[in-house]
């Protein structure tokens, strides 16, 4: 997919005592977003940040290697909001001064509340696309304040499933009602590392549902990077169509799988798996499940 850019100048907070500097434009944090991985995309197929949108950012003087905690940080959850193509801070964003080397994260969507432990925090994905959706920028170059505008390149940590849905013609043309598509198996928690842009899946799993795309054809979500997951089921009629692939399904972060399924009456069978990162994918054919 093409890659979507926007330079837009942030304003942002400061926990941490400052130099002395003249109020002029050089106190300010400008930076520049390119968007490798979003879940929006827009008309012509390239992925873009929407007006609405918040993020947060991070920065922190000091060493890179680790992030200090909430009371040493010299941005510690600036909440930006794109409006009319530009970002909006709240609050606004200042070097701690002009001589520091500075570091920073940035987070989409943005935090509720302030990530104590940005090394390792809990995360949760669910059956919504936009609130699952999990991207994080890193810039651990130790900016200066003279080096202006913070170049953030944000990354999806995540995995994303989509199942498409084909039938065979004994369900008539215009083919039957689906209840739900599920997978078996599925890890939903994870611990993320956001300085590593890393994510470890949690040990709980269950049963979880796809979100509708377009009924009866199409299903998808974002899901914790694993494996281990082996079942998906359709559901028709109170009546479960299950496939059952011979080996694990991976789901990678940063790549989406696409699964055609076609469904009989008696028998789900597996058109292709197509596993794409951002630009390009492989393709498995073959593979059958009974009822």
């Amino acid at each position: 997919m093409a890659l979507a850019s926007m330079v837009c100048v942030l304003g942002s907070c400061n926990n941490g005592e400052k130099d002395p500097v003249t109020n002029d434009a050089s106190e300010y944090i400008t930076i520049s977003t390119n968007i490798l991985t979003r879940v929006a995309v827009a008309e012509n197929g390239s992925q873009e940040f929407e007006n609405g949108d918040k993020i947060s950012v991070y920065a922190w003087t000091g060493s890179k290697a680790s992030v200090p905690d909430i009371s040493q940080r010299v941005v510690d959850n600036a909440i930006n909001t794109l409006a009319g193509g530009t970002w909006q801070a709240v609050p606004q964003m200042l070097w701690k001064n002009m001589s520091d080397e500075h570091f920073f994260i940035g987070v989409y969507p943005s935090n509720a509340q302030s990530i104590a432990n940005l090394e390792e925090s809990d995360f949760e994905v669910n059956a919504n696309l936009e609130e699952s959706d999990l991207l994080v920028a890193t810039n651990l170059n130790g900016i200066k304040a003279q080096a202006n505008p913070v170049s953030l390149t944000f990354d999806h940590l995540l995995a994303k499933i989509i199942v498409n849905l084909e039938f065979r013609n004994q369900w008539g043309a215009d083919g039957p009602e689906v209840a739900s598509v599920t997978l078996d198996d599925v890890a939903t928690k994870c611990k993320v590392n956001y300085l590593q842009k890393t994510v470890v899946a949690g040990t709980e799993r269950g049963t979880f549902a796809l979100a509708e795309v377009k009924a009866n054809q199409s299903y998808a979500s974002i899901v914790v990077p694993q494996s281990g997951i082996k079942t998906i089921k359709v559901n028709i009629n109170g009546r479960d169509y299950v496939y059952q692939h011979d080996t694990d399904i991976d789901f990678e972060g940063g790549k989406y799988t696409i699964i055609n399924l076609t469904v009989g009456r008696n028998e789900l069978s597996l058109g292709s798996i197509v596993i794409n990162d951002w630009l390009k994918g492989d393709e498995i054919s073959g593979g059958e499940a009974l009822d």
